[in-house]
């Protein structure tokens, strides 16, 4: 079955068509890094506004990886505590899960911001991007954190969103902006025709090309 995107390229062109009402505007545009940041790369180009990688890292289930109960982003951590009493997950599971990614979402702040600054984002109108929003949970520790900085406005956007996601989402930020948000979403990658894992260094490439 062929995707709505040919690629992240393609879905970001056309997510930022979808975003031109905010230039002009004093933007800082974050890609949740990894594949967001492929998708706000065109953004931020489309945008002239400065470009950042931001990282958060989905919370799996021990025995079953590709499950999240929740997420962690720079000083946050959300976990959907209904899901974890489902699941009987201790708080000694949740712990050695989130110390894990923790270090693996400072390694990749060092790996990508190198001996820059980080962006201010004070008083600034953030948009989070990334290439797809399934459960919500991973964005919606992105925002909490992005919180923590002081922007006036936070904009979450997308090519492809679940009603469920965004409806979760909406309460956390100013504003959800989704190309589309099928009524039965599949896997965001099967939106695309080449969903190909992205890269450190891809990551680190966009981000110098887009000084």
């Amino acid at each position: 079955m062929q995707g709505r995107f040919a690629n992240r390229q393609e879905a970001g062109l056309e997510l930022a068509k979808k975003l031109a009402h905010l230039e002009g505007e004093d933007v800082v545009v974050l890609g949740l890094a990894r594949g967001g940041v492929v998708v706000a790369a065109e953004v931020a180009k489309a945008l002239c506004a400065p470009l950042e990688a931001f990282v958060a890292r989905k919370l799996g289930v021990p025995w079953q990886p590709e499950l999240g109960f929740g997420a962690v982003a720079e000083g946050v951590r959300a976990v959907q505590e209904d899901l974890v009493r489902r699941l009987s997950l201790s708080r000694e599971d949740i712990e050695r899960v989130a110390m894990r990614e923790e270090a693996e979402a400072a390694r990749r702040v060092a790996a990508y911001l190198g001996d820059r600054p980080r962006l201010d984002l004070r008083e600034k109108l953030v948009v989070l991007i990334d290439d797809g929003l399934a459960t919500g949970i991973t964005a919606i520790a992105a925002a909490r954190a992005i919180r923590l900085h002081a922007p006036a406005r936070l904009v979450f956007a997308a090519p492809v969103c679940s009603l469920q996601g965004a409806a979760k989402l909406r309460e956390e930020v100013d504003e959800v902006v989704c190309v589309i948000e099928p009524e039965n979403m599949m896997a965001v990658g099967a939106h695309y025709d080449d969903f190909s894992q992205i890269t450190d260094q891809q990551v680190i490439e966009l981000l110098a090309d887009s000084d």
